[in-house]
């Protein structure tokens, strides 16, 4: 039997490649002739091609909001993208593209339309992002991770159904984890996730109290390429790293409570793990606040609490951690009723419909 051809897009940050890996990995090889298509230089390459996927690089310009010079060069960069597209989707015949946005979707997405490929998109944010504003128009079918994301999206084919989590992530050994950061006594697990650069604000702050932390619990402190501290490696009860991969499950397992930015990746992973977190998301001025509005919309669901970076100081980081510890029991039952069940399986279902 002839394989069917799959096509996904989606880069510029590691949010917009890590649910496509997790689709990518539960399709059947020998029904799916697997390909992705994005940048030329973009993180999603050094990802995408480290599962093994053959990876096509197009031109691709930034999505700005606001004026810019080189908005005007970008225009010509994003036609480029879309000839480039469309002559690999030409050649490829998918039965499906499916796209997780981020700038280098869009000219995929518009070529995908002019040759009449179904197009499948999934919105992470509570809001959509500029490149699906742009390329929902186009879709044949739109999927969402909050509840609330459906009214910013046509209705006639927008459907909330959680987040596609990798199923790694639920499988992993709080026993394997507390053996891997040598945390032998049974004092909770705090875990610090600041995105895949980590977050000088957040790392600082926790940095200032770990005396009165270590005192309490143990801390796995995960924060980003170039932000260890080697002062610190001595302290007891404190692991530092400057990212993990394969051992991240058990880690999780491990781990009692997160604090966290407000990617919709991670907190619905942690969702899906029942982990109370504080949510320090990205300010206005380093984002366009989707990661405010995502955390906004878990703590007034009762998933975690919300501690924004203006006001992150040594006192209200330590009053965040004994309230959630304090309202831990309470967070867990509430994500337990409230967590959808994995994405990943909708997601799958629609895509073999796909004739």
């Amino acid at each position: 039997m002839k394989k069917k051809t799959i096509v996904f897009t989606g880069g510029g940050t590691a949010g917009h490649v890590t649910p496509n890996l997790a689709l990518i990995n539960e399709l059947d090889k020998g029904e799916w002739n697997i390909q992705y298509i994005g940048s030329k230089k973009g993180i999603e390459r050094e990802l995408v091609e480290k599962a093994g996927v053959p990876y096509h690089g197009i031109s691709s310009g930034k999505l700005r909001r606001y004026f810019d010079m080189e908005n005007a060069k970008d225009i010509f960069r994003v036609l480029r993208g879309c000839f480039e597209a469309r002559r690999i989707l030409k050649k490829m015949k998918p039965r499906l593209l499916f796209s997780k946005g981020g700038f280098v979707s869009v000219p995929v997405v518009i070529a995908a339309r002019t040759l009449q490929i179904p197009i499948f998109i999934h919105e992470s944010d509570l809001t959509p992002g500029l490149a699906n504003k742009i390329s929902q128009r186009f879709a044949t079918k739109i999927f969402t991770s909050f509840d609330e994301t459906v009214k910013y999206l046509p209705a006639n084919k927008t459907i909330a159904i959680g987040s596609p989590i990798r199923r790694e992530i639920l499988e992993g050994s709080a026993e394997k984890g507390r053996k891997y950061l040598g945390f032998d006594s049974w004092k909770p697990v705090i875990t610090i996730m600041g995105g895949s650069l980590g977050a000088k604000r957040i790392n600082e702050a926790v940095r200032s109290v770990l005396p009165q932390l270590t005192a309490n619990f143990h801390i796995a402190h995960i924060c980003g390429k170039g932000n260890l501290d080697e002062s610190l490696s001595s302290v007891k009860g404190y692991k530092q790293f400057e990212y993990i991969h394969g051992e991240l499950p058990d880690i999780l397992a491990a781990t009692n409570f997160v604090i966290t930015r407000g990617g919709s990746n991670s907190i619905f992973e942690f969702l899906a793990l029942e982990i109370p977190m504080v949510i320090i998301p990205l300010t206005l001025q380093q984002s366009r606040g989707d990661q405010i509005l995502n955390a906004r919309s878990f703590e007034e669901k009762g998933y975690s609490l919300t501690l924004n970076e203006e006001n992150l100081t040594e006192e209200t980081l330590l009053a965040a951690l004994e309230e959630l510890k304090n309202k831990s029991a309470e967070m867990k039952k509430k994500m337990k009723s409230g967590y959808k069940q994995n994405a990943l399986d909708t997601l799958l279902e629609e895509i073999a419909k796909v004739k």
